[in-house]
Order: structure tokens, then sequence, then C-alpha cells
């Protein structure tokens, strides 16, 4: 099921603005991540130097008190300037189901496109994330462009006895 209109409208009363993370936001972005209970959490400071390091490609939503509520994290393929791989998106509980993470992709994919260029977007999804399947599968409908799927990482190539499969969900292209 994709977002609706309504859904966008309902989505931007929620929050007063999607800019991009400054440093002072990474404790607020590793707590969301955190809270999430499904990504894979890093440590704080390396939230903090996303902020720092890839502001350019990531974003945050910002409730009325100007703290995030939600944030989607990318960056920039080194072999591949006009591809961006995005690595987290997360919007915190009391303002899931609104579509806010759909708001924030597409905010940050025109910034990103409006900035450098863009012809694709690619994500990774274990295939028990069905948010997330949901979140780029709407993604690449509401912007008619093609998605393809394939194994980026097979589940034995992790350390983690239990870890599943990543797969690679490319969106694009994008007309330039």
């Amino acid at each position: 099921m994709t977002a609706a209109p309504a859904d966008f409208a309902r989505a931007r009363s929620e929050f007063l603005s999607i800019d991009a993370p400054r440093v002072e936001d990474g404790a607020a972005i590793w707590r969301i991540a955190r809270d999430s209970q499904v990504l894979d959490l890093n440590s704080s400071y390396s939230y903090l130097l996303w902020c720092r390091d890839f502001a350019a490609t990531s974003a945050v939503a910002r409730g009325e008190d100007g703290a995030p509520i939600a944030f989607v994290t990318g960056y920039v393929r080194p072999d591949r300037p006009q591809t961006l791989v995005v690595w987290q998106v997360a919007v915190d509980r009391a303002h899931r189901g609104k579509g806010l993470a759909a708001a924030l992709l597409d905010s940050l994919t025109a910034r990103v496109a409006a900035d450098q260029g863009l012809s694709s977007v690619e994500t990774t999804i274990t295939p028990d994330n069905t948010a997330s399947d949901r979140l780029f599968t709407s993604y690449a409908q509401r912007h008619d462009v093609g998605l393809e799927k394939e194994v980026l990482f097979d589940g034995e190539l992790f350390p983690e006895e239990t870890h599943l499969p990543e797969v690679l969900y490319r969106i694009g292209p994008f007309a330039t």
C-alpha cells in the first residue's frame, strides 16, 4: 500500500521543516535509530560524524520544538556519483504511520537531484523488513521509475549466524 496524498498532507502538518542534519542532531538521530528496534544501531559517534560529513545527502524532519522526529541518511557512491545510497530511514514512534518517511525520502532525493544530479537511488533491505520494502516500492511508483531487486550480500557473509541476506533495491533511472 502506498502513502496517499492525504497522508503526505497530514505528515507535513506534523512537523515544521525538513532540512539537512546538523552535528547537534546526532544524539537525537541515534536515539530514534535505537528506539526503532529494527535498524542496525551504529555508535553514537558515527551519527555525529554522519551529521557532519554526509549532511548534504541526509535529511531530518523537525517537530515544533525544532528537534529531529525522523531522519534519512545517505551518501553518494564514489564510483557512481549520480547514485544516492540510502543508508537508514527512521521515524520516531509517535510520528509513524503518517507518510513522514516518504516525505523525507522525496525531499532528500529532490535536494540531491537539484544539487548534483541523480540518476538512481539504491538501498539494501533484509527480506523481513516489510515497512522498508513498502517505502521504496511506493517511492518508485510515485516517481514512475523502475525498481530492481537482487541479493547484494548473502547472509553467510555476515559474522552473525542469524543475519538475513541484504537485498539491493535499485530505483531508477530518473530523467536527467
